[in-house]
């Protein structure tokens, strides 16, 4: 059952946006409120074509990797071949952002087992990392940047698993292209050098003289080489996972670690392992929309979509001051048990089942009101003393494939923040991930960092069934804007019947703490307007940037059973199909 939520009277008389019948009454009487909801916006792809196939799609945040995909997937492999390989290539040419130094997660379907599986490859705290090494080394909380914010790389042990489980390709076949791309080098893009130029002010001395050689980015077009990531990729083509995680290049990680006061060591190296698991699940609009289960923030997104459906979200029309108030307002609920549990589940006895209870979250959902709130506490447990989230921007890559067979595979991968600890192994040429700074040094917090705990992601995929069989895989860039911008581009598809490339190229917001909300300037100024004497604090964001993510998905047609690629301008994320 949908309530409505009622917008003040301003808003009926300025008309803005497509606000619901239901709420403002019908300015004229000859307009049903069905003729309101079916009012919908034409949203025309502005920046990119369509992109459809029949045989197999991808989809990465770099066309190099889009690239490297679409031709493991023409040489017959699987789609778990065609993202190891795009995530390989990322690992190279977005590197400030992924690589073997990060982490990553995974949700697979298999159509002939007729399942969606979990893959965990986030990596873990070391066997020092308690409460007290940090209390040794000084720090009173987590630090952000250097070694002591370094967790086990996890993203390696993700690509070997993944291959091992269904790939058809050898998997040194899958990373001849990412070494080629480290050893010769591949051409700086605009967008590269930007970032560069932006996030590697601070980087450490070995990061610097790569990424930054003259104290500034290299200019679009110069040829970056990282011939020593390329030997690190060899080894692991050649002997998998014991090629990163024991011998030479694990044993100088945890070197390098250990002489900056880090608490890795190789042993915590050689013990990694991934997690097969099972994804979260939530009904919504005909579909079976699967998440991915602590220790990431994809319970949140499971009660955004849960909430979501006790409000009439079409009647208040595509973007209305409504409609974006009644989300914002969703996405604190939400966030407040996020903050509140999301950790690793191994070492704390979580309340899944009250947190996704449909009662539960109706009722919460009923607590929107007609302002803007400061903050909302947790409806589980009782509210935690506030630790410093750090900086969540969230720089990160997703990729996505689906196969011949229909197999597909929905991926993301990340160091965490830009250039991740700001650390690089020069040996090796891995660039280490700052993971370990999401864990808080609270007492009794589910997040406290422990030997052996993975700290809070906000790394979470999306994939979707429709009637037993693949709908769309989707995920984006973007930190805590993942589930905010997951939802709204999952709403354009099946609220507001918007193709898959305008689903995710419609304006979108983000909200931030308290009553702060930034939105893209293609947002009307009537509906900035609006909102504001509701009582956000809107931040405007002008042109197409990254602060709102980088979505891609891979579609099926429900009419034709062909595939439709979006990639979002807002980052480099480019598709392919055939």
């Amino acid at each position: 059952m949908r309530s409505t939520l009622r917008l003040p009277v301003s808003a009926c008389l300025l008309g803005l946006g497509f606000a619901a019948a239901s709420a403002c009454g019908p300015a004229d009487p000859a307009v049903s409120s069905s003729d309101a909801a079916s009012a919908v916006p034409e949203f025309p792809s502005t920046n990119r074509p369509e992109v459809r196939g029949t045989h197999g799609a991808v989809s990465a945040g770099q066309p190099l990797a889009a690239q490297a995909g679409l031709e493991v997937l023409k040489e017959g492999g699987h789609a778990v071949d065609a993202a190891v390989a795009m995530a390989a290539v990322l690992a190279v040419v977005r590197p400030h952002m992924n690589g073997v130094g990060g982490d990553a997660f995974v949700l697979f379907w298999d159509p002939e087992a007729g399942t969606v599986r979990a893959l965990n490859g986030s990596g873990r705290a070391g066997a020092l990392a308690t409460p007290e090494f940090f209390a040794d080394a000084g720090e009173n909380e987590m630090p952000y940047t250097g070694a002591l914010s370094v967790s086990v790389p996890g993203a390696v042990a993700a690509w070997v698993d993944a291959h091992a489980e269904y790939g058809r390709l050898p998997l040194a076949r899958l990373l001849e292209p990412a070494i080629g791309y480290a050893r010769d080098g591949f051409p700086v893009t605009t967008r590269l050098a930007s970032d560069i130029e932006d996030q590697g002010g601070d980087l450490a001395p070995e990061a610097a003289t790569l990424y930054r050689p003259r104290g500034s980015a290299p200019e679009p077009g110069t040829l970056l080489r990282n011939q020593a990531l390329a030997r690190t990729l060899e080894r692991i083509a050649d002997q998998g996972k014991a090629g990163f995680y024991q011998g030479p290049v694990a044993e100088r990680i945890a070197a390098f670690l250990e002489e900056r006061g880090g608490y890795l060591r190789a042993s915590d190296l050689a013990e990694h392992t991934s997690t097969w698991t099972e994804p979260l699940r939530v009904s919504y609009e005909g579909h079976d929309i699967h998440a991915f289960p602590p220790n990431t923030q994809g319970i949140a997104q499971v009660q955004l979509f849960e909430m979501a459906k006790a409000h009439d979200l079409p009647g208040m029309g595509h973007n209305s001051p409504a409609y974006l108030h009644t989300l914002v307002e969703l996405k604190k609920l939400a966030f407040a048990d996020r903050d509140r549990w999301a950790s690793d589940p191994t070492f704390t006895d979580l309340p899944m089942d009250e947190l996704q209870d449909a009662d539960y979250l109706a009722a919460r959902a009923g607590r929107v009101g007609a302002t803007a709130a400061e903050s909302v506490e947790p409806g589980v447990g009782e509210p935690l003393p506030e630790r410093d989230p750090g900086d969540d921007s969230g720089d990160t890559v997703y990729l996505t494939a689906v196969d011949a067979d229909g197999n597909a595979v929905s991926w993301i991968q990340s160091l965490y923040a830009g250039f991740g600890s700001g650390l690089l192994e020069p040996e090796t040429g891995v660039m280490l991930q700052n993971r370990g700074a999401l864990f808080t040094l609270q007492e009794g917090h589910p997040n406290q960092v422990a030997p052996g705990k993975r700290p809070y992601h906000t790394l979470s995929p999306l994939l979707a069934l429709r009637d037993g069989e693949l709908a769309f895989t989707l995920g984006t860039p973007g930190g805590d804007s993942q589930p905010q911008s997951l939802l709204q581009i999952v709403n354009n598809l099946l609220l507001f019947d918007m193709t898959a490339q305008a689903a995710v190229e419609a304006p979108r917001f983000r909200s931030y703490d308290g009553r702060a909300v930034a939105l893209e300037d293609r947002v009307p100024l009537a509906v900035r307007s609006e909102l504001e004497m509701m009582g956000h604090e809107i931040r405007l964001v002008s042109g197409w940037t990254a602060t709102f993510g980088g979505a891609h998905m891979i579609r099926v047609d429900p009419e034709t059973g062909t595939l439709n690629v979006a990639s979002d301008p807002r980052r480099e994320a480019y598709g392919l199909a055939w």
